[in-house]
């Protein structure tokens, strides 16, 4: 008889591990109730909406603060948000606008102190004109992408690309240069489908203090205006060209990524709606195979994305219980087996594609458009106290994460993808936090026409990360995670993602934007005292400095960068300077060697 001994670690592993096979699979279970979002703006005092305070959807802004607003106004019109402003204008007061899920990670939307307003979107969700013949619609700043997408295919109209998730309004988009995935047509950003925008603006005392603005095809102001980061004033209409209602077929295809810096740079010109899943630590990749097809092809396919589905509360919060002890014992080989088990899930379930809308037999997965482009059925349900949500929703114990999201230059791409295969060479366990998380997205993006918009053709890069409810304690292999956004950001020059990075990310980014002074110079047009503005937003655009803030634990939470000169302290929350590897954010021990340098 042999005897097999386990350490008290290995059994709690096993334990775990044992209860996620369960817990994945029931994550696969659509879920047909739950608590949607609620309001981020919340005030003490209801009766006049005053004393308010204001988040994201994630409940945390990159650096924690509160944001506070003396009151916050619901027009229903565009007459109210001309005398909303006009009123605030003639007072000199600070105005922000809020929207109905406030997906934007960073402080875009917080005001300077609590003494200003802000202005929420939520009930400016009307769809105005459908219009067929010129394959346009016109819908209100506060109308999420559910219900464009609806509207469109309901006319037999699509708007060709977008974000995948759902819960994003029309006018947060825009003002975030939003995208989904292409190299063809005029690429993914929703903003370059924008034909007409009505804006509001600060005005001089003759114009009546408010001032509508109708900005068109042709019109230079509407390069800045139609992402604009909320600084330019409050958008009451957008009108869209769309295209007629097509059908896609979508094949998802795995691979090893020992060839995915020669691919990534080309793949994009291949297929229409190409993207990439990329699990580093698995060095595996998932390719999407993703054309236009005859809308004579059989298939009735849809989207309904796992990771966007009601959730059950219990699941949720085992599964951050189960991270959370992985991070306090630096458990990396647990988290890479549960990332396993996950990317299998999903692989498995092939990522919410259904080939009827019930279930998944085989690929190609062949449907229409609007059935396919986005998902997010957690914002579809009725209130259920809260037993089911979507998954990051703050009110649960479930998801907590950074994201670092950047767009590279295709002629940089096979650069960065091979220093990031080197680092996980070096630590082979170190992305297995991000695998956990569904790997790098990466998404194909175009030369913008927006002052503010992509510069060139690139890849976007989208990774999410555990993030700590305690800022002051560091993330398994954080200092990998941190050599990867510093890598990207300095080394590759890459552009940020206006609504999904940490401060880090935005460090001197305004110098990489060519016609930058042209936004500049609207800005000052349309509000020249700075009505819009914060000093948030006026450091990413560098008209201030303190985008980066130095403070006890700041490097933990990418408030902060560790320059040449600074020597690493893990007790300030410094642990990685620029061309350096640390084997773990806990001490200062650099690695053997690494090929890295900025």
């Amino acid at each position: 008889m042999v005897e097999y001994l386990i350490s008290r670690d290995q059994a709690i592993s096993f334990y775990n591990i044992n209860n996620i096979i369960v817990i994945l699979f029931i994550m696969m279970i659509c879920l047909v109730s739950c608590s949607p979002p609620e309001d981020p703006v919340r005030c003490f005092s209801s009766k006049n909406n005053s004393n308010c305070t204001i988040t994201n959807s994630y409940g945390a802004f990159p650096d924690r603060t509160i944001c506070r607003a003396a009151e916050v106004y619901y027009p229903t019109t565009e007459e109210e948000l001309i005398s909303i402003v006009a009123n605030a204008t003639m007072m000199k007061r600070k105005m922000k606008v809020a929207t109905r899920f406030s997906h934007s990670i960073p402080k875009l939307v917080c005001l300077d102190d609590q003494d200003g307003l802000l202005i929420s979107t939520k009930n400016l969700n009307r769809v105005f004109q459908v219009d067929g013949s010129n394959m346009t619609m016109t819908v209100e700043s506060g109308v999420t992408l559910r219900q464009l997408i609806k509207e469109a295919g309901d006319a037999q109209m699509a708007l060709p690309y977008a974000p995948y998730w759902w819960g994003l309004t029309i006018g947060g988009l825009l003002g975030t240069g939003a995208h989904g995935s292409t190299l063809w047509g005029l690429g993914s950003s929703v903003h370059d489908y924008v034909t007409q925008l009505r804006i509001i603006t600060p005005a001089a005392p003759n114009e009546g203090y408010a001032k509508l603005r109708i900005l068109k095809n042709g019109d230079p102001d509407l390069n800045a205006a139609k992402l604009s980061l909320g600084v330019l004033g409050v958008i009451s209409q957008v009108t869209l060209k769309l295209q007629p209602l097509f059908k896609r077929s979508i094949t998802l295809l795995t691979k090893n990524d020992s060839d995915l810096g020669e691919e990534a740079s080309s793949f994009g010109r291949k297929h229409e709606f190409a993207d990439i899943i990329w699990y580093p630590s698995q060095k595996k990749v998932v390719y999407r195979i993703d054309d236009r097809v005859s809308s004579n092809a059989s298939g009735n396919g849809r989207n309904d994305f796992p990771g966007f589905r009601s959730t059950s509360s219990l699941v949720l919060s085992a599964l951050r219980t189960t991270e959370e002890d992985q991070e306090s014992r630096s458990d990396a080989t647990g988290k890479c087996t549960i990332a396993k088990l996950t990317t299998t899930t999903l692989r498995i379930s092939a990522y919410g594609l259904t080939n009827d809308g019930i279930a998944f037999i085989k690929y190609p997965v062949i449907g229409y458009h609007n059935r396919l482009q986005a998902s997010g059925t957690c914002l579809d349900s009725l209130e259920d106290a809260r037993l089911t949500a979507c998954p990051w929703d703050p009110r649960v114990k479930g998801l907590f994460f950074h994201q670092t999201t950047f767009s590279i230059s295709l002629s940089n791409v096979k650069s960065f993808i091979r220093d990031v295969q080197e680092l996980v060479s070096i630590e082979p366990k170190s992305l297995c936090g991000v695998d956990l998380y569904n790997g790098i997205l990466m998404r194909y993006v175009t030369n913008s026409s927006a002052y503010l918009g992509k510069q060139e053709e690139a890849l976007d890069f989208d990774i999410t990360y555990f993030r700590s409810k305690d800022p002051t304690n560091p993330r398994l292999y954080q200092d990998i995670l941190e050599e990867i956004e510093q890598m990207a950001v300095f080394k590759y020059g890459a552009l940020p993602h206006w609504g999904k990075n940490r401060n880090v990310a935005f460090k001197g980014a305004i110098n990489k934007y060519k016609r930058a002074n042209e936004f500049l110079k609207v800005k000052e047009k349309y509000d020249p005292l700075g009505l819009f503005s914060s000093d948030w937003t006026d450091q990413i655009l560098g008209l201030k400095n303190g985008v980066t803030i130095e403070k006890e634990g700041c490097a933990l939470e990418g408030l902060c960068l560790c320059s040449q000169d600074l020597h690493c302290a893990p007790k300030k929350g410094y642990f990685c300077r620029p061309g350096k590897i640390y084997n773990d954010a806990r001490v200062c021990t650099r690695l053997s060697s690494s090929s890295i340098s900025f």
